[in-house]
């Protein structure tokens, strides 16, 4: 970079070099009385000048781009850095990246635009016509077609639509439920999505807690194999009970190399959620059984009750099946359009024109071409060949399935709530039960392991306190994650997690 700034522009010409060629173009004589050499001396220094300038300037931004380019991707997480991830974080973070969640949202937009262009077909439309029709001419001023105005015809219009349909207006109503249909399914995607996360999350919770486990059983068996060796080497025990610590150790290490594997699979299943690069290494931070709480079951009933959008969906779609029924049978009756056109429709493309016969004997006067029409029509359906009956046939099918759908998404609501409450219920108790477990469970194992040595207990019974440890542990982390899935699966019909 120091360098570059401290160089001088290579074709710089200097006052001794302008003086110089000058004075040579004299004692020459050959350009001595010629005033442009000299604005040609001049105009060649400042051009050398400039065009070192210019490639300076160039070359000064080269230095700060190459120490931007030791630091790609500053915004980017960190690859070789773990991060933190609370539950919150993950639910957060698999909202950004989710496709399904994506596609309802779009499918929402869809339909908000479906209502915006239903609005538009039942207000006012303006219309701009413009138009030329040439007739071949007869030789008089009427063109040789008698349904056309002259051989030249220009319209220039302002045409002010409005429709006045049943059928239209209906279907306004009907896609403004629609919409709304379309936010309550968006909805539905994100409660859903919560569940997986939120069970993921629970998953690699227990996964770790079970890998660390295995491997406290793994030390705690290995350990049990030396004091067996030795209590055999001083004749203090049989070599069966060698044998017996020896394939305790062995399962042991299976289960940890189980528990790996485990663990690798629920942190890929989660890293496909919640980050764009599945090699991200993230740890957790959260105890979904801690941090999820289970509402009172009044509390939680109410907001079912009235933040159910599954239930809010399947009641907006029967009543828009109704209003589709109606629009159907609105069909029969006639429909009213009225247009307001405003412009030229002359034979001269201007506002003014002559007329084209002679008036009392006078020629050709002058008359105004810009004017209005009004024009109004009645439509009335006769005869369409059972085109409107099956219409309505179709949409009384519609609403009759509709009507058979909110009837079983209220009895699924009320039978999904008691499930999953009950689920919760049951699987709070479980974790406080085992973690007690849990914790008799290795204080039993440490008892029972100085019996052994004192030689008050067997080695059979030190794999049974053991094998307890690893039993109760996963015991309840199944509990946990069974406990978080069932608080998410109640938080899709409360929206509160």
């Amino acid at each position: 970079m120091r360098g570059l700034v401290g160089q001088r522009p290579a074709l710089r010409c200097k006052d001794g070099t302008i003086k110089h060629l000058l004075g040579r173009a004299n004692s020459s004589g050959e350009y001595g009385a010629k005033p442009a050499y000299r604005v040609l001396v001049f105009a060649a220094c400042a051009l050398g000048a400039i065009s070192a300038v210019a490639q300076q300037s160039v070359r000064l931004p080269s230095a700060p781009a190459t120490q931007a380019g030791t630091n790609p991707g500053a915004s980017a997480e960190n690859a070789s850095v773990a991060v933190e991830i609370t539950l919150t974080d993950a639910i957060d973070r698999a909202k950004k990246l989710s496709p399904t969640l994506a596609a309802a949202l779009a499918s929402a937009k869809t339909a908000a635009e479906a209502t915006v262009q239903a609005r538009a077909a039942i207000l006012p439309n303006v219309l701009g016509i413009g138009q030329y029709l040439y007739t071949e001419g007869n030789g008089t001023l009427s063109a040789r077609f008698i349904a056309n105005n002259g051989v030249h015809e220009y319209t220039a219009q302002t045409d002010v639509h409005q429709a006045l349909s049943a059928p239209l207006l209906l279907e306004y109503r009907r896609s403004a439920l629609l919409r709304a249909v379309g936010r309550d399914q968006a909805t539905m995607a994100e409660r859903g999505l919560l569940v997986t996360v939120v069970q993921a999350y629970a998953t690699l919770y227990g996964a770790d807690a079970k890998l660390k486990t295995s491997q406290d059983t793994l030390r705690a068996a290995q350990n049990f194999l030396t004091i067996t060796k030795e209590r055999q080497e001083n004749g203090d025990a049989a070599y069966a009970d060698v044998l017996k610590a020896r394939i305790q150790a062995d399962d042991a290490q299976s289960a940890v190399d189980d528990a790996t594997l485990a663990r690798e699979l629920a942190r890929v299943e989660l890293a496909l959620l919640i980050f764009a690069n599945v090699n991200q290494p993230y740890t957790l931070v959260d105890d979904p059984s801690r941090v999820l709480t289970l509402p009172p079951m009044a509390e939680a009933q109410a907001e079912a009750d009235t933040s159910n959008p599954d239930l809010d969906a399947a009641k907006r779609s029967e009543a828009a099946a109704r209003k589709e029924l109606n629009a159907a049978r609105a069909g029969y009756f006639p429909a009213l359009s009225f247009d307001y056109l405003y412009g030229i429709d002359a034979n001269q493309f201007a506002t003014y024109g002559y007329s084209q016969s002679t008036y009392e004997g006078f020629g050709r006067r002058r008359v105004q071409n810009l004017g209005y029409s009004v024009l109004g029509s009645l439509n009335l359906p006769i005869f369409t060949w059972g085109a409107t009956q099956s219409k309505v046939k179709d949409a009384k099918s519609a609403e009759d399935v509709a009507r058979m759908d909110l009837g079983f998404a209220r009895r699924q609501a009320a039978g999904d709530f008691e499930e999953y409450y009950a689920a919760a219920q049951t699987a709070q108790r479980d974790v406080a039960t085992r973690r007690q477990a849990v914790a008799d469970a290795i204080e039993s194992r440490k008892l029972t392991l100085l019996q052994y040595k004192a030689g008050a207990a067997t080695a059979l019974e030190v794999v049974t306190a053991e094998s307890d440890v690893d039993t109760e542990s996963a015991a309840l982390y199944d509990a946990i994650t069974r406990y978080a899935t069932a608080v998410a699966n109640l938080a899709t019909l409360t929206g509160k997690l």
